[in-house]
C-alpha cells in the first residue's frame, strides 16, 4: 500500500520543520517528500515529486503561496491544497467555500488533527469524485490572488516571531508589554521574557493595532493594556509604570498629549 505524500512550503525553516514534526505525530503514514523555501521552489519540487498534498504558506517572497497553488493545480488538478497562513481572512474564505483547507499560524495540534481527518477522508475518494469540483478551487484561487494583488486590508499582527537560542518563539502580540528600538534591532518584552528581532520598530508600528499599541517615544511603543499608571515629570515629560514589570518607560514631550486625559 502506497503512503500518501506531501510537500511543505514556507520561507521560515524552523516553521517548516515544526509542521513536519506535527504531521509526523498526527499522521504517521504521511510521507513529506519535499520542503520548499518559496513558491517558485514549491512548484519545481512539485513537478519532481508529484506529492498528493501541498501545505503552502500564503505569504512567501517572490512567488507567493496562492500563485504557487495555481501553478500546481495547472499541473495536477487532483492535488489537495492546504494553506498555512498568518492572515486567516484569505484562508477562511477558502474554507467556507469547502474547496480548500487552511491552518492558521501558530498551528495548533487540535486544528491540525481536524485537517488531517479531512485529508484522510479526501484521500479515500476516487479521482473522478475529486475532479468533479475541480473548477471551484481555480475560481477561488483567482479571487484570493486578486485580493493579494490589490493589497487589500491586512489584519494587524497577532504574534511576532523571534529567535531565542536555537528555538523560534512565536510571541502573542496581546502579551507584549512594550517594544523598544535597540540599534539595528527591536527589543520585544512580553509576559514570559524578552527577545531581539531584526524588524525595525518603525516597520512594526504600522502592523500593530493602534487601539492597543501606542508610540510614546521615538524608540518606544507600549501596549496600553500593560500600563499600570503614568506619572508626570519635569519639562513636559512623563513616565509609564507597567503592570507586573519593573521597567519605567519614558514619554517624550511629543507624545505627552496622548495621556492628558489619564
Amino acid at each position: 500500500m502506497n503512503h500518501p505524500t506531501a510537500l511543505i512550503a514556507d520561507d521560515e525553516p524552523l516553521l517548516r520543520e515544526a509542521l513536519r514534526g506535527m504531521l509526523a505525530r498526527a499522521w504517521p503514514e504521511l510521507e513529506v517528500v519535499a520542503d520548499a523555501r518559496n513558491g517558485r521552489e514549491a512548484v519545481e519540487l512539485f513537478e519532481t515529486h508529484k506529492p498528493q498534498i501541498c501545505f503552502l504558506d500564503v505569504h512567501m517572497p517572490g512567488v507567493n503561496g496562492v500563485e504557487a497553488a495555481r501553478s500546481i493545480r495547472a499541473i495536477d488538478r487532483n492535488t489537495t491544497l492546504v494553506f498555512v497562513t498568518a492572515f486567516d481572512q484569505y484562508a477562511l474564505a477558502a474554507f467556507d467555500q469547502g474547496a480548500l483547507d487552511y491552518l492558521v499560524k501558530p498551528v495548533e495540534p487540535e486544528r491540525l488533527a481536524e485537517t488531517v481527518q479531512r485529508l484522510r477522508e479526501r484521500q479515500g475518494q476516487p479521482p473522478a469524485s475529486a475532479a468533479a469540483d475541480a473548477a471551484r478551487p481555480e475560481d477561488l484561487l483567482a479571487q484570493i490572488a486578486a485580493q493579494l494583488q490589490r493589497g487589500g486590508p491586512q489584519p494587524y499582527l497577532q504574534w511576532i516571531r523571534a529567535s531565542v537560542g536555537q528555538m523560534l518563539k512565536l510571541i502573542p502580540v496581546n502579551e507584549i508589554a512594550f517594544l523598544r528600538s535597540d540599534e539595528k534591532y527591536t527589543l520585544v518584552v512580553w509576559t514570559e521574557g524578552e527577545a531581539l528581532i531584526r524588524t525595525p520598530l518603525k516597520e512594526l508600528i504600522d502592523q500593530l493595532d493602534p487601539e492597543q499599541f501606542c508610540q510614546v517615544h521615538r524608540s518606544v511603543v507600549v501596549n496600553l493594556r500593560a500600563i499600570n499608571h503614568v506619572t508626570r515629570g519635569v519639562n513636559e515629560t512623563a513616565d509609564i509604570h507597567l503592570k507586573g514589570r519593573p521597567e519605567v518607560l519614558p514619554v517624550s514631550r511629543s507624545y505627552l498629549h496622548l495621556f492628558k486625559q489619564m
